[in-house]
């Protein structure tokens, strides 16, 4: 709505350029992007910032670091750079819902709402479950889904890795610094990790691969995890093998209920962008592992991050220009 002068309003407290939901690298990104522009903008985070890399021990395929960097080094410096230029940052602010007021949006949070004129989203995504007996009833007491956040409870433990991509092997071979032994459960005959990956996992001699087995049921005594039920994929056999943890990584969920009903998703629950990732929705945005499309690598949010910020700040200015006349 406007007022009497001519200039957008709402019923929120405050108006801002840009509202950016997420503190991931593609978040953080658009954050340093606008805030060099001189935009008005805020994020909001439902943690803190930094996202899924800040829970990984390393990365080794982000430009610019040889030898790789410590993910939540890389985090924090992302961080400090978008707050040098002025980013304002809301850590523990989740995102509740969205509604639009003629040309403005309105995100709300458990605290209250906030206006902007444009809106990126960039939430990312959040580990499946296996949906097996025994997960939920052991989760924290033997069932993680953040070899990096637990992997230091199990120390000279055995613990199991279900799942064969690029997060399962990477968390093995991290676990493998405190684990007496790893065993890598996975439903195929191959990983589908990248290929250095899987060198360097086949070559581990703490890591033992169980292949075309699924997980039936995780035991434990009441208090903690004390083995998994297999299944072959290629018969009807069984085994229990003993396990003192059990790490998950079967698949990623985004993060975008609250934005169900408002947004065109996929199939999955990503969210659909154009070319210039903008969504269904005039003036919202999606950048980094929450859209369809996503490469899922913080390279690639940090390039959404770039894309999304640029036609965010070009649409504002339009819509500014429009306002003003």
């Amino acid at each position: 709505m406007r007022d009497a002068g001519g200039e957008i309003t709402s019923k929120a407290q405050k108006v801002h350029d840009v509202i950016i939901v997420g503190g991931g690298p593609a978040g953080l990104t658009a954050g340093l992007y606008l805030a060099r522009a001189r935009m008005d903008v805020v994020l909001w985070e439902k943690d803190m910032p930094g996202g899924a890399p800040a829970l990984t021990e390393r990365i080794e395929n982000y430009p610019g670091f040889p030898g790789g960097i410590p993910g939540i080094e890389l985090a924090e410096r992302m961080r400090q750079q978008a707050e040098e230029f002025g980013l304002a940052i809301k850590p523990f602010c989740p995102m509740r819902s969205m509604r639009r007021e003629d040309d403005l949006l309105v995100v709300m949070g458990e605290e209250g709402e906030e206006a902007a004129r444009a809106v990126i989203l960039a939430m990312g995504m959040r580990p499946a479950q296996l949906g097996v007996p025994g997960e939920k009833e052991y989760h924290g007491r033997g069932v993680s889904y953040c070899a990096t956040c637990d992997g230091a409870f199990f120390r000279d433990a055995v613990v199991a890795v279900v799942g064969g991509g690029n997060s399962a092997v990477e968390e093995a071979l991290f676990l493998t610094r405190f684990a007496s032994r790893v065993v890598i459960v996975h439903r195929r005959d191959r990983l589908r990790a990248s290929r250095i990956l899987q060198e360097r996992v086949l070559r581990n001699p703490k890591v033992e691969i169980r292949w075309n087995r699924v997980v039936k049921e995780i035991r434990g005594d009441g208090k903690r995890v004390h083995s998994l039920v297999l299944a072959s994929t290629e018969s009807e056999e069984l085994e229990e093998i003993p396990v003192q943890g059990v790490f998950l990584y079967v698949g990623n969920i985004p993060n975008t209920e609250a934005v169900r009903g408002f947004l065109e998703l996929d199939e999955r629950g990503f969210i659909v962008t154009d070319e210039q990732l903008m969504t269904n929705v005039r003036g919202v945005f999606a950048a980094g592992d929450v859209r369809k499309g996503s490469v899922w690598q913080v390279a690639g949010a940090v390039g959404d991050g770039v894309r999304a910020a640029l036609n965010a700040q070009y649409y504002v200015e339009e819509l500014k220009g429009i306002a003003y006349r």
